[in-house]
């Protein structure tokens, strides 16, 4: 078993990306193992940890296709739709509400 290196926030050598950073540069871990870790220290919970993979063995993101833009679509859409009133929020539905904010408001008391 190998230990992986640690690296202090801010302080990873060029060439390790983060799974955010490789994104943003349009890769993906594709596959391979972590390479090290860094580590940003947290005064009550302990040290928050980021794995980091190297660039030069990323592989490109793969392309949309239309069946998993459909999909991608077709979830959003559901999250969206209240259960209670079946419209489209325009939003994602709060989990903690269940509902969107209209139904889960209740009516105001009539004088």
């Amino acid at each position: 078993m190998t230990t992986l290196p640690v690296y202090r926030w801010r302080l990873a050598p060029d060439g390790l990306a983060t799974r955010r950073q490789l994104r943003a540069l349009g890769l993906r871990p594709g596959g391979q193992d972590v390479a090290a870790e860094v580590q940003r220290p947290r005064r009550r919970r302990g040290p928050m940890v980021a794995y980091l993979y190297r660039i030069d063995q990323a592989k490109p993101v793969r392309p949309m296709t239309p069946g998993r833009r459909a999909a991608l679509e077709a979830a959003m859409r559901a999250r969206r739709t209240c259960p209670t009133c079946s419209r489209d929020a325009g939003y994602c539905i709060p989990r903690s509400l269940g509902m969107c904010v209209p139904c889960s408001d209740p009516p105001a008391p009539t004088a």
